[in-house]
């Protein structure tokens, strides 16, 4: 029975791109963080990679490879406003059960579309409403399968703008052409030792049992993908979030000590702000800096779980003064924060000794991400990122769609920290309560 379709939006920031500037049509291009020949390329156009061109190639070696190419710098905000509005659409044909990735969705097949016919023909009316509604830049490979992970697999084998469905009948005959690498959930390391194992090809991993991979993974998760690859439909076990950081690279600019502090206070309060608008607290804080001769450095700072800013402030500046001397004159590369040791809001007792304190801090830090939620990132911040506040932009990760009405603005706010009034019914003035912070 097929229960899954993987939706796979193909070279989705270039695609988008395209979209909005109709003179990149059909061009190749490549989606950069910033312009600079020395950066990497984080998309890359259908057009670029028929080319040879491949992500994370660098803008000089782009040109050489390819004169002419289109370079653009990345739109966040763009393409989280057209993911939204390819879920919206994709919605009105069939449920979409998770958000994968920015350009990946899955979504549940039930009823008669669980046969191959209907499957298909839902498949073909989903492209045809992304093109018509969205814009015909916009291609996508379409997975259908028995579960998600063959969905996706089927996804990945028909680039772009496919459509393959793999139905039980068709397993393993139809998978037996593919690499173990091109599987979800082997990567190199995986690959490694499955083959140390006797395992190289995808016949042999189909024969091989449940227990075996599951010797071979370590742990439970080779029995889960024993199941997934034989058509069965055990859930994937959702990961608690253990972390939130941001990291940055320092143009030359700001390649030196002073800078890179503020930029590190910069991430520090972004961090900060996700951390109390999900409602978790953090008990520890990880500083990371890497310098432009391939040294590493980090160090931790353990603590009561806390939502403060300026409570990670102390312990950031605490790392930073406490670095190794032999590295505070070197250049800084890329800076990061990270808060961990994460706590649920309704597991978190305040300290007794603190509880005051922590309510006040609570009540400013709440009008601080008030506003800068009204009239914009930066609105207010806390001095030691003073001169940074240009910096470290809003990006997408590949497991995380940031959300710009935290990180930036939110636009349906109209810059008012009020509600809007709604006249009341005439004759119940007395009875219209007053306007509330939002």
């Amino acid at each position: 029975m097929l229960r899954a379709l993987a939706i796979d939006f193909n070279s989705y920031f270039a695609s988008v791109e395209q979209q909005e500037r109709p003179e990149l049509r059909g061009q190749p291009v490549i989606i950069v963080p910033v312009l600079a020949e020395t950066t990497g390329a984080i998309a890359i156009s259908i057009e670029a990679k028929v080319l040879g061109l491949q992500r994370n190639c660098r803008i000089a070696e782009a040109r050489r490879q390819v004169p002419g190419i289109a370079i653009v710098e990345a739109r966040p905000e763009v393409y989280i406003r057209y993911h939204r509005r390819l879920k919206d659409v994709v919605e009105t044909c069939v449920p979409v059960k998770k958000i994968q990735s920015i350009d990946e969705l899955e979504c549940a097949l039930t009823g008669d579309f669980t046969e191959p016919a209907r499957a298909l023909k839902l498949a073909r009316q989903i492209k045809v409403k992304i093109a018509r509604e969205v814009g015909p830049c916009l291609r996508s490979s379409i997975g259908i399968g028995p579960n998600w992970f063959l969905a996706k697999v089927a996804s990945d084998m028909q680039k772009p703008d496919g459509l393959v469905l793999l139905d039980e009948a068709d397993i393993p005959q139809k998978l037996l052409h593919l690499g173990l690498g091109d599987f979800c959930g082997i990567g190199p390391n995986m690959e490694k030792r499955l083959r140390a194992a006797g395992i190289g090809t995808v016949a042999q991993l189909y024969a091989a049992g449940s227990t075996r991979l599951r010797g071979i993974w370590g742990s439970v998760e080779g029995a889960r993908f024993h199941d997934w690859l034989h058509g069965g439909v055990q859930e994937r076990e959702e990961t608690r979030q253990q972390s939130i950081g941001h990291g940055h690279v320092l143009p030359p600019q700001l390649r030196n000590p002073e800078a890179a502090l503020a930029v590190l206070h910069r991430l520090l309060q972004k961090a900060a702000m996700r951390l109390r608008h999900d409602g978790c607290y953090a008990g520890a804080l990880h500083l990371s800096v890497k310098f432009r001769d391939g040294t590493h450095w980090s160090g931790d700072r353990h603590f009561n779980e806390t939502q403060d800013t300026l409570h990670f402030t102390h312990a950031l500046n605490e790392l930073w003064t406490g670095r190794p001397h032999a590295l505070q004159t070197r250049a800084p590369l890329q800076v990061g924060v990270i808060l961990h040791h994460l706590l649920a809001g309704q597991l978190h007792t305040p300290d007794l000794f603190e509880a005051d304190k922590e309510r006040t801090r609570t009540k400013l830090l709440s009008a601080v991400d008030n506003l800068n939620q009204t009239f914009g990132k930066n609105a207010v911040y806390f001095g030691g990122a003073h001169g940074a506040t240009a910096y470290a932009p809003m990006r997408i990760a590949f497991t995380r769609i940031p959300e710009p009405e935290i990180e930036e603005i939110d636009l349906q706010r109209g810059r008012r920290l009020k509600a809007k009034k709604t006249p009341p019914p005439p004759g119940d003035l007395d009875e219209f309560p007053p306007d509330e912070p939002q």
